[in-house]
């Protein structure tokens, strides 16, 4: 249940949510970089899956693209919500 895969689609998911929103920001990886004071690599492991975000750095991160932060673990705990429900209907365990 604590797995460390990086490639998990409750993780796919919300990388994908969070390179919409920086797109949607106008910030390309190497702007959010000098934002972040990142190497622009570490930018593009997060955003690949390569490399897990750190907590504060998930929230350093969402505040350079002009997301509130809460806003984006709403996103993640309902992703985890949905996924946990087709993990129990899927093997039919009571919630």
């Amino acid at each position: 249940m604590f797995g460390s895969s990086l490639y998990s689609p409750k993780y796919d998911d919300l990388r994908e949510w969070l390179k919409r929103a920086r797109g949607e920001s106008g910030l390309s990886q190497r702007a959010l970089s000098e934002r972040l004071g990142l190497h622009h690599s570490i930018v593009g492991k997060l955003e690949s899956g390569d490399r897990k975000f750190e907590l504060y750095e998930f929230i350093s991160y969402c505040e350079a693209i002009n997301v509130d932060p809460e806003e984006a673990f709403k996103f993640a705990l309902n992703s985890h919500k949905k996924s946990k429900e087709i993990f129990m209907l899927e093997f039919q365990l009571p919630s």
